[in-house]
This record gives C-alpha cells, sequence and structure tokens, in this order.
C-alpha cells in the first residue's frame, strides 16, 4: 500500500490515471474473460439494428480499471465495498481516466477505514462512464 493513514485526509486522492484508447479488440478480450457474449459489444450490424451506432464496451470492463486503479493504491486485501454506476457507454477509440477522492476517514474500535468517491470519465466527450464508490480498510 503507498498510502497511510495519515496520507488519506479528506479531499485527497492519488494522482488521476488515463488509459486508453479502447479498442473492439479489448471489448472482446474482455468479453472472452467475463465469459458476457452479448454482440451489442462486437457485432456492428448487431449494434446498428438495436439502434446504436456501433459497438460499445462491456461496462464491467471500465469497472474492473477502475477496481484495478484503486487496488494498485491502497490493496486488493484491504477493498470492504466497491459499487459503480454507469452512466455513458464507452466507444471504440474512448480514452479515459480514473480518480478517486477520499470522502470521509473512520477510525471506531481501532479499525480504520477510508469512504472514497469515484470517477471514470471520458477525455473525448469530458462525460462520466462510471460514477462509484468504496470503502477501504487502512492498516
Amino acid at each position: 500500500m503507498s498510502a497511510t493513514w495519515e496520507d488519506l485526509v479528506e479531499g485527497s486522492g492519488p494522482e488521476p490515471r488515463g488509459y486508453g484508447p479502447l479498442t473492439r479488440t479489448d471489448f472482446v478480450r474482455y468479453q472472452g474473460a467475463s465469459g458476457d457474449f452479448n454482440p451489442i459489444h462486437h457485432d456492428e450490424e448487431f449494434a446498428a439494428s438495436a439502434g446504436y451506432p456501433g459497438v460499445f464496451s462491456v461496462g464491467m470492463l471500465q469497472a474492473g480499471i477502475l477496481a484495478t486503479y484503486c487496488t494498485e493504491w491502497l490493496g486488493t486485501e484491504h477493498v470492504r465495498r466497491f459499487a459503480v454506476q454507469f452512466r455513458e457507454q464507452v466507444w471504440p477509440g474512448d480514452r479515459l481516466v480514473c480518480s478517486a477522492t477520499v470522502a470521509s476517514r473512520h477510525n471506531s474500535g481501532g479499525a480504520r477505514t477510508v469512504d472514497l468517491d469515484l470517477l471514470v470519465t471520458r477525455v473525448e466527450s469530458g462525460g462520466t462512464a462510471i460514477k462509484g464508490a468504496a470503502t477501504f480498510v487502512v492498516p
């Protein structure tokens, strides 16, 4: 873990990190790993028939990128809660930026935890792909 209890003050967080541009290959690779083979994420004709301009990412791909960003900062073994809301679709070519901010700190009964506000933004549109929250224990 690269952050100490003293580092984790409200409003602080790690440097935002960029990812991408994401490709159709990234989408398909995630589909293979997750077992989610919905053709809307890899078949142009299917996506068009459903009214979309093209294929778009499985939302859990962005959630996984966000989780990795958080756990590289605070450690996988320290996750206590991780929740996301999918806000915007992510398209081939999108670049993403993950950010986290300490929303609150708790120290009760010897258990120290931090609650985080999380975002994944799309560089090209400035829109929010994911809004989330997490809780980590801090040893």
